[in-house]
């Protein structure tokens, strides 16, 4: 991931914000992945002025064993934990790529910090107007890290869209 945000960064430097398209990193896990990007977004993840402001948006979580979570997101991917986002489609596309500033430096799953960008490839029934459901993994302790972030609201950014798959990391 780190790869792909230092190859968007140099990529909005030489004009992506004309809606070029960057190839994935050599070591992406998913190869139809691609990106439409918007910003000028820093290896580090910080909010650069190239995003696109969407405005605070209340958020929920999510996880594999609540009520109602199958193994595949709305675009048939597999959910992952601390990138997928379930959205209201008519608020924000499915395919965005959203940067969430207060999740900067959040703790993920293997010990690194977030980089604020999350995957706009889920929806949900009770995902309605400026809502976010924020997916974090396995089970109800996999929400511990993001457990502030519950029905907190977060500024929401567009950083750019994505094809195929969300990468896993």
């Amino acid at each position: 991931m780190r790869l792909l945000l230092g190859g968007l960064a140099a990529l909005a430097i030489s004009g992506a914000a004309a809606g070029a398209h960057a190839a994935p990193a050599a070591n992406t896990k998913t190869t139809t992945y691609s990106v439409i990007h918007q910003d000028g977004a820093s290896k580090s993840g910080k909010k650069s002025s190239g995003l696109a402001p969407m405005g605070l948006m209340k958020a929920t979580l999510y996880h594999f064993g609540a009520a109602g979570v199958g193994g595949k997101d709305s675009l048939g991917c597999k959910p992952v934990a601390m990138r997928t986002v379930a959205v209201d489609p008519t608020m924000i596309p499915r395919r965005t790529i959203l940067f969430i500033a207060e999740t900067v430096g959040m703790t993920m799953p293997d010990g690194s910090k977030h980089d604020g960008y999350w995957y706009a490839s889920d929806t949900g029934g009770a995902i309605k107007g400026a809502r976010i459901d924020l997916f974090t993994g396995h089970g109800k302790a996999s929400m511990k890290p993001a457990f502030k972030f519950n029905l907190a609201k977060l500024s929401v950014s567009k950083a750019g869209t994505f094809t195929g798959c969300p990468p896993a990391e």
